[in-house]
C-alpha cells in the first residue's frame, strides 16, 4: 500500500455521507430539482459517497391533492429525469424524495440514483393518518403494490422496502432507505434493511415541527442507530413548504451506533448540506461481536432471507482526502465538559460500589493499601475512603502503608503522606530496602556487592517486597488488600508477576486506563469530592511525572519515567481503545491517531510506539493478565479481565499485527 493510499480515508473504511436540505417551493418539481442538483454538485465536490434529500422533495409535501394531478406528476418526472442524467457524470450515490404512479395509484417513494441509473425505488411503508397527517388520502402504503419491479423513465427498477443497496468496492458501504413515518412505529422497515446487512440507514422526512418534536426526531433516530448498530441519516423539509396549517424546521442529522456525529442549524435561512465521514468498520466490528444481533438476523431468518441486494460499483474515489471527523485524542475520557463530569462520576461509583459489595460480601472491616502518591494508589485511596463512608466505618479503618525503597523521592512520599493525613487514614511508613537489600544478597544479585545493576530483577524485588508486605499485613490486620494498577498498565504488562504489584485481593482501577484517572482526580478537585487540604495533594500528583521509583537517579529524582519505556500513555490509550473496543487494524489506529495527534507526534512516532505497544500487548503481557484478581468493569471501551472481556493465549505473538503495520504504514 503506497503513502498516497495510507492518506485516503476511503482506504480505512470511511465513507462521507451528506444530509441535504434544499429550498423548495410547493407543487414546482421544476425548481425543486435545480435546487436539489446544486446540492448534488456540492456534495460530490467535497467527495461524498452519498447524498440524502427530504420526503417528496421534488414536489413538496405539504400540497395535498395537488399530488393527484397528472401535470404535477409528469413534471416530477421530468426532474427526475434530469438528476438521473446529471448523476452520469457525478459520484455520489443520491437518494431523493417524490410522487412514483404505479399500478394505478401514488406511491410516496425514494428513488435511489448511482452514475445514471436507478438502483432501486423505495415506497413509504406506513402512511401516517392521524391528527395533521392524511396520507392515505393521496398515497398507497409499500405493501398493497404486487410484485417486485417497476418502470421508472425507462428502467426496470426493483421497487419495495425490502431492498440493500450494496457497493462492491468498499467494504460495509450498505444502503436501506425508510420514509418519515417508517421510523415513528415500532419495528421500523430499517430494523429488517439492517438485519440484512444495511449499515447506513437513510429516513426521507417531511414531519412537520412542533413544540418538542426535535428532540423526540433525536431519540428515534439515535436509539434506531443503536438497536440497529448502524449510522442513520436523517433529513426534514424546511423551508419553502406550504405553512398553510404546518411549520417546518429543516432537521437534518446524522448518527452513528447511537451517536449524533453530526446535526444542521434547525430554521436555517440558508440550504443545509450537512456531512460526516462515518467509519464503516466501527458498524461490522460490533455486530460482528454482539451475538445477541446474529440471534436477531436467525429469528427473522425468512424476512431477511427475503431482501434483495442491488449491488453497485461506487468507482474510483480521491486517492488523498483528509479525514473531516473529529477524533478524539482521549477515547476514554469525552471532551464535552459536562459529559466528562458524568462520566467520572459513573465510573467513580463504579469503582466505589464494586468494593462496597466486595466489603460487604466477605464482612471484612479493613483494607489495606500501599500508597506512593502516585496517580494509582491515590486514586484508589480516594475510592477506599468513599467506600468506608458509606459502609458507616472509620476512615481509621483504611490501613494504608507508604513503602519507600532504593528510588523513593522526597516529592512523592511527602504527596502520599499528605494525601493520607489529609483522609484521616490510618498511615504508617515501611522502609523495604532493607528487606529488598537482603532479598537481593540470597540472590547473589550484584547491587548487593555494591555494583550499580539496575536490572529488572533489582526493580522486581522491590515489587515484590511492597506486595508481600502488604499481603502480610493484610492477613496480621484482617484487612482485604486493594490493589491501585489501572487499565493502561495491564495492556502494556507494565506491572509485576506473582507477588507483584499486580496482584491483590481485589482491584479498583484494573478497568481504568490511566488518562483517565488522571481526569478524575481533576473531576474531584472540582467537584470538592474532600476537602481542600485533600484537593492540594490531588493537584501535586496530577503535577508530579509518572515514574515507577525503582531505579536511583541523581538526587532527589529517579533515572527514568514510565512513559521512556513503555510510551506516552495517552497515545498508548489512544491505541488501546480501537484495538481493544473494535479489533481495527494498525494501519487504521496509526491513520486516526496521526488525525488526533498530528499536531504533537509525527508519524514515525506514532509508528514507533504503536510497535511498543502491538508488541508488548499481544506478546509480553497476557499471561499477566490471566491471573489478574477480580475487579469492576466500568465502560464499554473494555477490559482485559479473564472472565469479564478479554480472552487470548499467553503464547501468542504480535507479529501479524507488526507486519499489517509496517507494510501498510509508509
Amino acid at each position: 500500500m503506497s503513502a498516497v493510499a495510507y492518506e485516503s480515508l476511503y482506504t480505512h473504511g470511511f465513507a462521507r455521507v451528506a444530509a441535504a436540505v434544499p429550498h423548495l417551493k410547493p407543487a414546482d418539481p421544476t425548481f425543486n430539482g435545480e435546487r436539489t442538483l446544486g446540492l448534488i454538485r456540492r456534495a460530490a465536490e467535497r467527495h461524498a459517497a452519498l447524498v440524502v434529500f427530504p420526503e417528496l422533495g421534488l414536489s413538496g409535501y405539504a400540497i395535498d391533492d395537488l399530488l393527484q394531478q397528472d401535470a404535477l406528476n409528469d413534471a416530477v418526472e421530468l426532474a427526475l429525469g434530469e438528476i438521473v442524467a446529471a448523476s452520469r457524470e457525478l459520484a455520489p450515490v443520491i437518494i431523493v424524495g417524490g410522487p412514483l404512479r404505479a399500478q394505478g395509484g401514488l406511491f410516496n417513494t425514494g428513488f435511489v440514483i448511482h452514475r445514471g441509473r436507478i438502483l432501486g425505488a423505495v415506497p413509504k411503508s406506513y402512511l401516517p393518518e392521524y391528527r395533521e397527517y392524511y396520507e392515505e388520502r393521496q398515497f398507497r402504503a409499500a405493501r398493497e403494490f404486487v410484485g417486485a419491479d417497476v418502470e421508472i423513465l425507462g428502467q426496470t427498477v426493483p421497487f419495495g422496502n425490502d431492498l440493500v443497496f450494496e457497493a462492491s468496492d468498499l467494504v460495509g458501504f450498505a444502503i436501506h432507505a425508510e420514509v418519515c413515518e417508517d421510523v415513528w412505529v415500532p419495528v421500523p422497515p430499517s430494523t429488517f434493511g439492517a438485519l440484512a446487512g444495511a449499515t447506513i440507514l437513510a429516513n426521507l422526512s417531511a414531519s412537520n415541527i412542533t413544540i418538542g418534536k426535535a428532540d423526540f426526531r433525536r431519540t428515534l433516530c439515535a436509539a434506531q442507530s443503536g438497536r440497529c448498530i448502524a449510522s442513520y441519516i436523517y433529513t426534514a423539509a424546511g423551508q419553502g413548504e406550504s405553512t398553510n396549517d404546518l411549520a417546518w424546521d429543516g432537521q437534518a442529522m446524522i448518527f452513528e451506533n447511537g451517536d449524533n456525529v453530526a446535526e444542521a442549524e434547525r430554521f436555517a435561512e440558508d440550504e443545509q448540506l450537512l456531512f460526516a465521514d462515518l467509519d464503516l468498520h466501527r458498524m461490522l466490528s460490533d455486530r460482528s461481536s454482539t451475538n445477541s444481533y446474529g440471534d436477531s438476523i436467525h429469528d427473522h431468518r425468512e424476512r431477511i432471507a427475503a431482501f434483495r441486494h442491488v449491488r453497485f460499483e461506487l468507482g474510483a474515489r480521491p486517492e488523498q482526502l483528509a479525514l473531516e471527523r473529529t477524533i478524539e485524542r482521549f477515547p476514554y475520557v469525552p471532551a464535552d465538559a459536562k459529559t466528562r463530569d458524568e462520566r467520572c462520576y459513573e465510573v467513580y461509583n463504579i469503582q466505589v460500589h464494586g468494593l462496597e459489595q466486595r466489603l460487604r460480601a466477605t464482612g471484612i472491616k479493613k483494607a489495606v493499601i500501599g500508597v506512593s502518591g502516585g496517580l494509582d494508589s491515590t486514586h484508589a485511596l480516594i475510592v477506599i475512603a468513599r467506600a468506608m463512608d458509606r459502609l458507616g466505618l472509620p476512615r481509621e479503618n483504611i490501613l494504608a502503608y507508604t513503602m519507600p525503597g532504593f528510588a523513593t523521592s522526597d516529592h512523592t512520599k511527602g504527596n502520599a503522606w499528605k494525601l493520607m493525613e489529609a483522609l484521616g487514614v490510618t498511615a504508617k511508613e515501611i522502609d523495604i530496602t532493607a528487606s529488598a537489600q537482603q532479598m537481593l544478597a540470597d540472590l547473589e544479585h550484584p547491587y548487593s556487592r555494591g555494583e550499580k545493576v539496575y536490572d529488572i530483577t533489582f526493580e522486581n524485588v522491590q515489587a515484590g517486597e511492597r506486595t508481600s508486605h502488604l499481603f502480610r499485613l493484610a492477613n496480621y490486620q484482617g484487612g482485604l488488600v486493594i490493589g491501585t494498577g489501572d487499565l493502561s498498565e495491564l495492556a502494556l504488562g507494565w506491572s509485576t508477576y506473582g507477588v507483584g504489584d499486580q496482584m491483590s485481593h481485589y482491584a479498583v482501577n484494573a478497568s481504568v486506563p490511566k488518562t483517565l484517572i488522571s481526569f478524575m482526580l481533576r473531576w474531584a478537585i472540582d467537584t470538592h469530592q474532600f476537602g481542600d487540604d485533600v484537593n492540594v495533594v490531588l493537584q501535586s500528583v496530577l503535577d508530579t511525572e509518572i515514574s515507577p521509583e525503582l531505579i536511583p537517579g541523581d538526587g532527589d529524582k529517579p533515572t527514568a519515567d514510565s512513559e521512556s519505556k513503555v510510551g506516552p500513555y495517552e497515545l498508548q490509550d489512544f491505541f488501546l481503545f480501537y484495538i481493544l473496543r473494535f479489533g481495527y487494524r494498525p494501519s487504521k489506529v496509526a491513520f486516526m491517531a496521526e488525525h488526533a495527534w498530528g499536531e504533537k507526534y509525527s508519524r514515525a512516532d506514532i509508528k514507533h510506539w504503536l510497535e511498543v505497544f502491538l508488541d508488548r500487548f499481544f506478546r509480553l503481557s497476557q499471561f499477566k493478565r490471566t491471573a489478574i484478581p477480580n475487579a469492576p468493569k466500568v465502560g464499554s471501551g473494555g477490559s482485559l479481565s479473564p472472565r469479564g472481556d478479554w480472552r487470548a493465549p499467553s503464547d501468542a505473538t504480535g507479529a501479524a499485527w507488526l507486519e499489517e503495520l509496517r507494510r501498510n504504514v509508509p
